[in-house]
């Protein structure tokens, strides 16, 4: 093996066919995602996700088309040359540099992985050697690749960005350290134009072959940190998984920022302003620092630009103990001497005890860049399950805080309003009671959301049907529970607001 990365020119004609065949021959084996399952079963495609090989290898032992493929580009096996020759055009292959010879067999220079995309579509991510899943933690990768500079594939936080990213035709976006180019492929697909970057050339060398493989149009590739690149050109979608770990240095260009604490992620969206267009996303993950006698969210509520709406969800909490655990596991350090793990543990310690870090959080960003005076930010705590794609619940937020800012509580109280599709409500209380304690309206559908409401608000939903303003239907509901129905409209405003904030109410026209 050698640190040779294939080609895929895709202003070249003739390498732009032999890419072609070679895409065209991974699809008739099947080499798709569903292909995959399909071949391996659940239980060992979940293991390959978890870097766990053993099952896979006893599923494909039976020598078929898929089989090989299977061995040469996801489990890193040498194949006789007569056996790939039956299912790639080797010739092909070995032009471009996907494929080596090894005395009378063939081996695969990088990781190709399918990957389905959100409207079915088959595609290949390509990464490093033993980089295709899961962090760099007990790999050794591409011989002679400097481990540093590896670059992984797929993971679970490429396929959460993705999830939620807002999917909107689009002139120009651009993907800030693309990595392997899983975030760029999304774009290509309703992007005008695509330009990702990365501090790392293998990088971008890797990402060109992901779009090029996967039949996506060429992204403009630079090379550099953050927007350094890209100047002051301004973009309608930024999307970015940057290397957000909170660590001790930069030992892996993949995860770590080099920067100290969380200013990795503060400077970039800081910054994002600026290269935003009027109502363009910058959409990212994050980790961020939860400080000894700081509040999280007033954190993260300094870090959004001016003109910016937000929203940022936290979706999980580790103290420091775990965090520093989790990445030293990634980064193989679990595999070192005993004294050698303890003092790496020791310097990630020294590093929180020095910033007063008592727990890292880990979430979305999401800025729209609105120009408003009073911008919306929305800070959330949400660990529960959620519904991927998220990207139309996004844009359905933003859409909604427009709403309200400009809708004044008269002008609520003569809108009309329904009930969003897929909200069930469930009354809690003790067994044989005649009442309730409290009604909850749950969302089966996005976020997933449950909120409590009382008997009027229980009401005023149920029966919200784009019929009737809200403010004659609160009149009928005042009359039936003998209430004012003056001071009714004057309480019921502040609960019709949180009901469509979270999108419980959709406002008709």
């Amino acid at each position: 093996m050698t640190t040779h990365l294939p080609t895929a020119d895709a202003q070249d004609p003739e390498s732009s066919a032999r890419t072609s065949r070679l895409r065209a021959a991974l699809l008739a084996a099947a080499f798709t995602a569903d292909g995959l399952l399909d071949l391996l079963g659940a239980p060992a495609y979940a293991a390959l996700a978890r870097s766990e090989t053993v099952p896979a290898l006893r599923a494909t032992r039976g020598g078929g088309p898929l089989e090989t493929l299977v061995r040469l580009f996801l489990l890193q096996r040498p194949v006789p040359e007569a056996r790939a020759a039956a299912v790639l055009p080797v010739a092909d292959c070995l032009a471009d540099g996907w494929l080596v010879r090894d005395g009378d067999e063939l081996r695969a220079t990088v990781d190709v992985r399918p990957y389905a995309g959100p409207d079915g579509q088959d595609w290949w991510i390509v990464s490093d050697l033993g980089c295709a899943v899961g962090g760099a933690g007990g790999i050794q990768g591409a011989a002679g690749v400097d481990r540093s500079q590896l670059v992984l594939g797929v993971g679970g936080a490429s396929t959460t960005l993705a999830g939620i990213t807002a999917r909107r035709p689009v002139a120009r976006a651009l993907d800030l350290g693309t990595g392997s180019g899983v975030q760029a492929l999304h774009a290509a697909q309703h992007a005008t134009r695509v330009t990702a970057t990365d501090l790392n050339p293998r990088a971008l060398r890797i990402a060109a072959l992901t779009l090029a493989l996967s039949g996506a149009g060429p992204a403009e590739l630079r090379e550099g940190s953050l927007f350094e690149p890209v100047g002051e050109e301004t973009y309608d979608l930024i999307v970015s998984n940057p290397p957000f770990v909170i660590s001790p240095g930069a030992r892996l260009t993949y995860r770590d920022g080099g920067m100290g604490g969380d200013d990795l992620c503060r400077t970039l969206v800081q910054q994002a302003a600026a290269h935003l267009s009027d109502g363009g996303y910058c959409q990212l993950l994050a980790n961020w620092q939860h400080v000894a006698g700081e509040d999280w969210q007033d954190r993260l509520r300094s870090w959004v630009p001016r003109g910016c709406d937000a929203w940022i969800v936290q979706r999980e909490v580790q103290d420091i103990t775990q965090y520093a655990e989790l990445w030293l596991r990634d980064g193989g350090d679990h595999r070192a001497a005993p004294e050698e793990y303890a003092a790496r543990y020791d310097a990630w310690l020294d590093e929180f005890e020095a910033r007063g870090t008592k727990a890292v959080g880990f979430g979305w960003i999401t800025l729209r860049k609105s120009g408003a005076e009073n911008p919306s930010i929305t800070l959330e705590e949400w660990p529960h399950p959620v519904e991927q794609p998220l990207g139309d619940a996004v844009l359905g937020h933003f859409a909604r805080q427009d709403y309200l800012r400009a809708t004044d509580d008269a002008a609520l109280l003569a809108a009309r309003f329904k009930l969003a599709g897929e909200v069930v409500q469930e009354q809690v209380g003790l067994p044989g009671a005649e009442d309730p304690e409290h009604v909850v309206l749950r969302q089966s559908r996005g976020m997933r959301r449950a909120t409590k409401v009382d008997t009027v608000g229980a009401g005023f939903a149920g029966v919200c049907d784009g019929s009737l303003p809200a403010g004659r239907i609160l009149d009928a509901i005042a009359q039936l529970v003998g209430e004012d129905p003056v001071l009714l409209r004057d309480r019921t405003p502040a609960s019709i607001r949180t009901l469509v904030e979270q999108g419980f109410l959709e406002p008709v026209d």
